[in-house]
């Protein structure tokens, strides 16, 4: 795991998927499994206080970003105002539309394994694909999932952007999902603002009901 200190009250860390599977977890667990992903979590910032002295107290905000290698988190230690409550994210909120929820906060309690109703919360995806004739079968089994989606091509690739709420699917499902989505198409680190800056539109929203119309 390779750590770097920002500042005094923030440190980042990135874990490879090869580091996350060393520590007994799969990737899809520490996507889909809150459990599992808050053990993963705090497993880490075990390690973080050791190496880089950074203590976890009081709220903190979390900034995940999953890439073709692993995954990327950014801590911060909250700043609180005069009445104790903690001030605004520190990350830009120009941007909310990242892999996990955007400056989620949590209080962290003395066994720092209790983190309430607070977990990440997945906001979106980009799948690549390589013929576009790999979506029409993916959109028939797509029919029955609540996600937002747009469709751009780039180098001669497609690329599906996905939106869903994690409170809306439940764990089981968000499996499903990312287990058929994985059938047709690859997952990419490449960022919707590359691709809306240097791809090409084809479809805007409702891709998978679009696909099924048109070539079902």
């Amino acid at each position: 795991m390779e750590i770097e200190r920002i500042n005094e009250n923030t440190v980042k860390f990135f874990l490879s998927y090869i580091d996350i599977e060393e520590r007994g977890f799969t990737r899809e667990e520490v996507w889909y499994n809150r459990d599992k992903s808050e053990e993963l979590f705090w497993e880490m910032m075990d390690e973080v206080n050791d190496e880089a002295e950074f203590e976890v107290e009081g709220p903190l905000w979390i900034q995940v970003h999953a890439m073709s290698g692993g995954i990327e988190v950014t801590v911060t230690r909250a700043q609180l105002n005069e009445d104790g409550e903690p001030l605004e994210s520190p990350f830009s909120m120009d941007d909310p539309k990242k892999l996990f929820q955007h400056g989620k906060m949590f209080d962290n309690d003395d066994s720092m394994q209790d983190m309430d109703d607070a977990t990440f919360e997945w906001l979106d995806n980009m799948f690549v694909f390589t013929d576009f004739d790999d979506l029409i079968p993916l959109a028939v089994r797509m029919s029955d999932y609540p996600v937002k989606t747009s469709l751009y091509s780039f180098e001669n690739k497609y690329y599906l952007h996905l939106e869903y709420d994690t409170e809306t699917i439940d764990d089981s499902r968000k499996t499903d999902l990312y287990s058929v989505l994985s059938e047709f198409g690859d997952t990419s680190n490449m960022t919707i603002h590359r691709i809306e800056e240097y791809g090409n539109l084809i479809m805007d929203s409702d891709v998978f009901a679009k696909i099924r119309h048109y070539f079902g």
